[in-house]
């Protein structure tokens, strides 16, 4: 509903003060609700203000440090000081204009000391002292500054354009430099996966001939216990001449066409234990001089 009024009353608005004047002189105040005047004594309702927040946005241009031109957007927050009201109808004719004004002296005179990089670190400080300009300013015309924000700052379009560009290859570059630390650990990996492998299957192998020369002593004794006057050396070419033979039939039973030609033949069987045993004697016979 907005304020009414007729010559001898007036209704006055929540959250509005009205101005009184007496023969066009300021008196006094009205507040909220149904207001007399008498105006046989030259009294009327000369105005009302709202005592509301009311926003102003306010675009400023200008150019920092190291001379790149910026646009500001900024916005101010006011409103009328109740206790005030007659010097804000009275004082100012256009207070936007006025707060209009002030903001764009005290940003034009700040942001040139700032190069474009503190501009944005430092946006909140440019508020607070427009702030308490305003505030110190305003005051004196009955208006008092809630907030400044500062909304945004929009560098000229070549200046955004070359900011992504450094951006884009200062990221491309730290992407490089972890790309090269996963390669490098992948190749740590490897070379140690590689390394243990090789290192596992040394140990399988001892194992696995381990295992042999225990199944081999295990079977020369019982085929020596079994079989009376059966020598070791005996039980020895019987088990050599039955592995000979397991490994042609393996050989045989490949899926791979492979070709091997061996020296077949009992002498060579007997030649193949002799190479072996002259093997193990001579190993037997350096172990025991290196004790």
């Amino acid at each position: 509903m907005g304020n009414a009024s007729c010559v001898f009353a007036g209704c006055i608005d929540q959250a509005s003060v009205g101005i009184v004047e007496k023969w066009g002189r300021f008196e006094k105040l009205a507040e909220p609700g149904l207001n007399f005047f008498n105006p046989c004594a030259g009294q009327y309702l000369a105005g009302v203000l709202s005592t509301r927040i009311q926003s102003l946005e306010v675009r400023i241009e200008t150019k920092t440090k190291d001379n790149v031109f910026v646009q500001i957007i900024s916005s101010i927050q006011y409103r009328v000081i109740k206790q005030s009201a007659d010097d804000a109808f009275y004082e100012l004719q256009n207070p936007k204009e006025q707060i209009q004004a002030y903001v764009f002296d005290v940003v034009r005179a700040q942001v040139p000391r700032m190069t474009l990089d503190q501009l944005f670190e430092q946006k909140d400080e440019v508020a607070k002292t427009v702030l308490v300009e305003l505030e110190k300013v305003m005051g004196e015309y009955g208006y008092t500054i809630e907030h400044i924000l500062m909304v945004d700052i929009i560098p000229d379009p070549s200046v955004r354009r070359a900011m992504n560009e450094i951006n884009a290859a200062q990221r491309l570059q730290l992407a490089s430099v972890y790309k090269g630390e996963a390669d490098k650990i992948l190749l740590v990996k490897k070379a140690e996966a590689e390394a243990e492998a090789k290192y596992l299957g040394g140990v399988g192998v001892a194992r696995q001939r381990q295992a042999i020369t225990d199944g081999l002593r295990e079977n020369i004794l019982n085929f020596s216990n079994t079989v009376e006057g059966a020598s070791a050396k005996e039980v020895m070419d019987l088990i050599m001449i039955t592995q000979y033979f397991d490994t042609i039939k393996d050989l045989g039973n490949s899926s791979k066409n492979t070709t091997v030609f061996l020296p077949h033949g009992p002498g060579h069987i007997r030649d193949i234990g002799d190479q072996i045993r002259n093997g193990l004697m001579e190993a037997k016979a350096g172990s025991s001089a290196a004790d």
